[in-house]
């Protein structure tokens, strides 16, 4: 008789055994091949530093970046701490910094999260503009850029905090969308 239990113990061991060993690998699904060749980079550039010209053949915008990646999957590209100029009528750019950058569409649109600033020289029609914002959302071609995020514009004499900007770079027109407050900062 004790035999016939450790043989029936053995079985019910084998049992248990398979029965977890399937719920193992049943729990861990795996990814098909597709999913993850679409989300392999294409193409990887270090020290990037790329000048794109208008139909009139003078630079539009200027990309610097230390590291790009390229998903041809969904024509996106991830940009490390990246630096965007957009050239426009005035002889005076908008420079555009970043920790962390994402075009899509090639460069149709170009998202820049963590610590983002905008800066503008002064030119004939507009002051020195320094903006501070955690994301920004440009549209190369269009020349604007806007966020919906908090935002801190800083003037001469002037501090403005608000929530939400429409800016066309192109006019250095600069639309607050909500909760704006301003300090006037004497020059000391």
């Amino acid at each position: 008789m004790g035999h016939k239990y450790s043989i029936i113990s053995v079985m019910g061991l084998l049992i248990l055994g398979a029965t977890s060993l399937t719920a193992y690998f049943s729990w861990h699904p795996k990814t098909p091949r597709s999913i993850q060749s679409s989300q392999q980079a294409d193409a990887v550039m270090e020290n990037v530093s790329a000048i794109i010209m208008d139909k009139q053949g003078k630079p539009s915008m200027k990309i610097v970046s230390p590291k790009m990646i390229h998903f041809a999957a969904n024509d996106t590209t991830q940009l490390v701490e990246p630096e965007l100029t957009l050239y426009r009528k005035s002889p005076k750019p908008w420079y555009i910094r970043a920790k962390h950058g994402q075009a899509t569409a090639g460069i149709d649109k170009v998202n820049f999260w963590d610590n983002v600033t905008i800066h503008h020289a002064a030119d004939e029609n507009n002051p020195v503009t320094f903006i501070k914002t955690p994301t920004l959302t440009v549209h190369p071609d269009k020349q604007i850029a806007l966020t919906k995020d908090l935002i801190t514009l800083i003037q001469p004499n002037l501090i403005v905090k608000a929530t939400g900007m429409y800016a066309d770079m192109n006019t250095g027109d600069i639309k607050l969308i909500s909760q704006a407050r301003g300090e006037y900062v004497p020059n000391s």
